[in-house]
């Protein structure tokens, strides 16, 4: 409630007699009205989520073999660069793409339909990220993978082979 409050004051006979007024506001109901407002509203808000993607990993520390016909390495260099083959690096024929829908993706698409008419059977993957890819390039990887519906893929580390690969492309 705010309240005027006056006192009058001494008379020392040179100026005249004046009534001094003094202004007090209190500011009890809004300080409780603002800490029910940020109650409310710390209580109705919800917090953003983390999403995650899941990885299946293996069990055990070996693998069975798998025929290099299958097989399609993704090796993640730098720039946002992917240099993608198929089979063993000695006989492959590297190409270099991006994460885009036409890059990665249609080559992904390609090399699926492509194992699945020769073989009969789904496409393997092998990504290997390198030390000068981001871990963002890795996430792309592995959306593209899930937006084409490759269920079977691996993570694993890069080789030699693999960075001199990426560095005839000019992308390690």
């Amino acid at each position: 409630m705010a309240e005027l409050n006056s006192s009058p004051e001494k008379n020392d006979g040179k100026k005249p007699l004046r009534k001094k007024m003094s202004l007090r506001v209190d500011l009890t109901a809004m300080v409780d009205l603002a800490f029910l407002l940020v109650t409310f509203f710390m209580l109705t808000t919800t917090l953003s989520k983390s999403k995650a993607m899941d990885l299946a990993m293996p069990v055990g520390d070996e693998g069975a073999p798998v025929a290099q016909s299958r097989t399609v390495t993704l090796c993640l260099g730098a720039d946002n660069k992917v240099l993608l083959y198929r089979g063993m690096p000695e006989s492959a024929t590297p190409q270099v793409v991006d994460y885009s829908k036409e890059g990665l993706r249609k080559l992904l698409v390609a090399n699926q339909d492509a194992i699945k008419t020769q073989t009969g059977k789904s496409m393997l993957v092998i990504v290997k990220p390198s030390d000068h890819s981001k871990y963002g390039d890795l996430v792309n990887a592995l959306d593209e993978l899930n937006i084409t519906q490759n269920r079977q893929y691996a993570i694993a580390d890069v080789t030699n082979q693999d960075v001199d690969m990426l560095k005839k492309q000019s992308i390690y």
